[in-house]
């Protein structure tokens, strides 16, 4: 008698359940790591959160939809970034369910589970996750939109054309790439005989309206505030652009090379016998389902790297998570319609391990760079201290709330994350914060920070500059999360006093 792992038959038996038990674990993990090993928002995170207390219709950073969000779960969670951590997580939940029901259609509901499993181990090293912003929610929104497409081209139910609508018009408030991710779907659309019989309806044009009222004050605020659609050319050579996109392209690769991996540990080319192995099988994929997702798991990719070698940006236009959204699905649909599985225990253990390495390097890095001397971990910016402490002295010093907060970028907008919740003044680009300015700064009154460099305090030149006759308060020092072999984190501060009405 043939033994059959658990997992095995679970797959078989239960898919659904396999699928919510693996995600909603990853979604736990990547809550407790940022909760427990975090004191300062990765990455961007604090400016998403001092641009979304503003609530603007838009700004350089793009379209408004994730900086709104963030700020709702920031004040949902009692003015705590772990409600922002939670909505990234929800993104990813939503995101991997969406994938599993697309996969789902196309080769049932068995395979599907091991298209998610595949895709998980690409989205964890290829987007951040933690990181809530325009490139984390529009994945989950992309999803929803290839299975609603799938749905009305692939299914002929026109049902999905009003969530597509809506699906289609927060993409668009969302990311700058959402307009030449809709071209794809466009062109999809139009190139194949099934999709063209899709638009035969009144169905397309209502839902051009939803998008259109839905996009509107975005689309409003860009002409208004004359900002071109396109990224600035820049004056690069062509060999340094196709430098770019050839390092781009090799960055896509690295991210699915744990799918490779898996593969061929997976493979019959070292041997094994396929009787032996308990198999996943399918019903025959069609081949125009096999057309949508080659389609969508290349043309992504392929027009987000070309676009960002163009226009000289430093990351894939749409976000990484964008790209290699379909790949696992991709590989599974490339496969044999009966899948072997071969060496399931190193193949459950490289897949354990790939998902577990980001969560094991950001504990590394947490506790153990500072004992090397090498550099600060911008995680372990003591935030709340911060923000607490300026906050506070401001308030006894004038008997006024803080009411804005300029200087150093980083630090300055971790003070805006305080009780008062201040706003952000940009002081190396005014212009981009324009929802306040120096002149009004100087009326309100405020608190401008540094590094500081001594225990002087003395302020940098630009900062100098742009307030004469500011006086140095005594610099304050804070320890970090993990203090290690680093001297204590030194803030110059400032305070500018409200003048009188």
């Amino acid at each position: 008698m043939r033994f059959t792992p658990l997992i095995v038959e679970l797959i078989r038996a239960r898919p659904r359940l396999v699928v919510w038990s693996v995600v909603l674990l990853h979604a736990a993990l990547w809550l407790l790591v940022p909760l427990f090993l975090y004191t300062s928002p990765p990455g961007d995170l604090a400016m998403v959160l001092a641009y979304g207390r503003e609530y603007q219709v838009g700004t350089d950073l793009g379209p408004p939809l994730a900086f709104w969000l963030g700020d709702i779960a920031f004040r949902a969670a009692g003015n705590h970034v772990f409600g922002v951590y939670v909505l990234a997580q929800l993104c990813s939940i939503v995101m991997f369910w969406a994938l599993f029901v697309l996969a789902r259609a196309i080769v049932g509901a068995q395979q599907a589970v091991l298209a998610v499993l595949l895709t998980m181990t690409v989205t964890t090293f290829s987007s951040p996750g933690v990181e809530f912003g325009p490139l984390v929610l529009a994945r989950p929104l992309w999803a929803l939109m290839l299975l609603h497409s799938w749905r009305l081209i692939g299914q002929n139910r026109r049902n999905a054309w009003f969530a597509w609508s809506i699906e289609a018009g927060l993409l668009l408030l969302t990311s700058s790439a959402a307009p030449g991710l809709l071209l794809l779907l466009i062109a999809f659309t139009l190139a194949t005989k099934r999709g063209r019989l899709g638009l035969l309806s009144f169905d397309p044009a209502f839902a051009v309206l939803v998008i259109v009222v839905l996009a509107l004050p975005y689309l409003v605020w860009l002409m208004r505030a004359d900002i071109p659609l396109l990224p600035h050319w820049p004056a690069m050579a062509w060999s340094a652009r196709a430098q770019e996109w050839t390092s781009l392209v090799g960055w896509l690769a690295a991210a699915v090379s744990a799918i490779v991996l898996l593969v061929l540990l997976n493979s019959g080319w070292f041997g094994g016998k396929k009787e032996e192995a308990p198999i996943i099988n399918r019903p025959p994929v069609n081949p125009f389902a096999r057309e949508y997702v080659y389609f969508f798991a290349i043309a992504p990719a392929l027009l987000g790297t070309l676009t960002s070698a163009l226009f000289g940006l430093d990351h894939v236009a749409g976000g990484a998570g964008i790209a290699l959204l379909m790949s696992g699905l991709a590989t599974i649909v490339s496969a044999d319609d009966v899948i072997h599985l071969r060496r399931q225990w190193l193949v459950r253990l490289v897949w354990v391990a790939t998902l577990t390495a980001p969560a094991v390097a950001v504990i590394a890095t947490t506790l153990f760079v500072p004992w090397t001397g090498a550099g600060e971990v911008a995680t372990s910016l003591p935030a709340r201290s911060i923000a607490s402490f300026f906050g506070d002295s401001f308030e006894r010093r004038t008997n006024h709330s803080l009411a804005a907060v300029t200087g150093d970028a980083q630090l300055a907008s971790l003070v805006a994350l305080g009780t008062s919740r201040p706003h952000f003044l940009l002081l190396t680009a005014p212009e981009r914060t324009p929802w306040w300015s120096l002149a009004k700064f100087n009326q309100t009154g405020g608190v401008v920070v540094w590094r500081a460099a001594d225990t002087v305090g003395t302020p940098p030149a630009e900062i100098a500059q742009r307030f004469p006759g500011l006086v140095a308060e005594v610099p304050r020092a804070f320890d970090w999360f993990v203090s290690g072999r680093q001297p204590l984190l030194r803030i110059g501060w400032a305070i500018v006093r409200p003048k009188s009405p």
